[in-house]
């Protein structure tokens, strides 16, 4: 018996690496850029599972998982240890593999739109340009991605969660789900920003992208696209965002567009981000596994 024991263990011991639960990583790095003024290299960061490179026609479904005001695409590595968060749902197997990216929107202007500096016309500021026309592009021919909606979904914090909502409104083609954690969805008096000598300008590119009345204004044929889309928001009761997501609520529901609403007791910070991530993250598993 101790020998049969013995064989077992020595068996268990010598399966091969594929086997056995592999760790992801999260890397920073960059990209080359174009479309932004004066830049030639983007940094994003990207999730990429344990499983990656052991299957050369295997191909992997997208979050792309946008920062909040002020901080940077290494936010949910540093500060909630993203790879750590994707590693243990997938150990529990509550979600299957999946490659997270994390794109740069606060490097030399905090705007993930496109943007027009003075009176000139002229837009020196394209990121809605790079995101669509650059970042997914690269990560589509970089990595083995899945290319098509089902495989592919966004959320975002904050700014990022205003982004994420605004871009599946212009390109609901793209994105299985969308998710807004306390999006900052237009202008709104703020304390934080009164020192802020670009806050105007930054002020007026949200409201010149302002989702709500997007939907609101928009026409049958753009209704039923938006209506492909699973949208998600999520806001803490005493967050300084509630009103323009409710307002966003109130869009959906005029137009007769289908959603989900989250609100619980939370503020604008880590501590209510932090469940909400992963809940965009189960969510966005439910649609890559349809």
């Amino acid at each position: 018996m101790k020998k049969i024991l013995f064989a077992l263990l020595l068996c268990l011991l010598c399966l091969p690496a594929g086997a056995r639960v592999r760790k992801g990583r999260t890397l920073s790095l960059k990209m080359p850029c174009r479309l932004l003024t004066g830049i030639t290299q983007r940094d994003y960061s990207i999730y990429l599972p344990g499983s990656y490179g052991r299957d050369a026609q295997r191909r992997y479904p997208v979050l792309y998982l946008m920062h909040g005001g002020g901080g940077s695409h290494t936010d949910y590595e540093h500060h909630f240890h993203l790879a750590q968060l994707v590693d243990r749902l997938l150990s529990d197997k509550a979600i299957g593999d999946m490659i997270v990216v994390c794109p740069e929107g606060n490097q030399q202007n905090m705007m993930y739109f496109n943007a027009e500096r003075d009176d000139s016309g002229t837009p020196d500021w394209r990121y809605e340009d790079y995101f669509f026309g650059e970042l997914i592009p690269y990560i589509e021919a970089t990595y083995a991605v899945r290319t098509d909606k089902g495989g592919r979904a966004i959320a975002g914090f904050s700014m990022g969660g205003g982004a994420a909502t605004v871009y599946g409104v212009h390109r609901p083609e793209l994105f299985s789900m969308v998710y807004d954690i306390s999006g900052y969805l237009r202008s709104q008096r703020l304390d934080f920003l009164k020192n802020d000598t670009s806050a105007n300008w930054r002020q007026r590119v949200i409201d010149q992208n302002n989702p709500i009345l997007s939907i609101e204004n928009g026409t049958q044929e753009q209704v039923n696209a938006w209506r492909t889309v699973d949208w998600r928001v999520a806001v803490g009761d005493h967050d300084f965002t509630i009103e323009g997501n409710m307002d966003l609520v109130k869009a959906f529901r005029k137009r007769g567009i289908p959603y989900s609403l989250f609100i619980d007791s939370g503020e604008h910070d880590g501590k209510w981000l932090l469940p909400r991530l992963e809940d965009a993250i189960r969510r966005a598993d439910s649609h890559f596994r349809r």
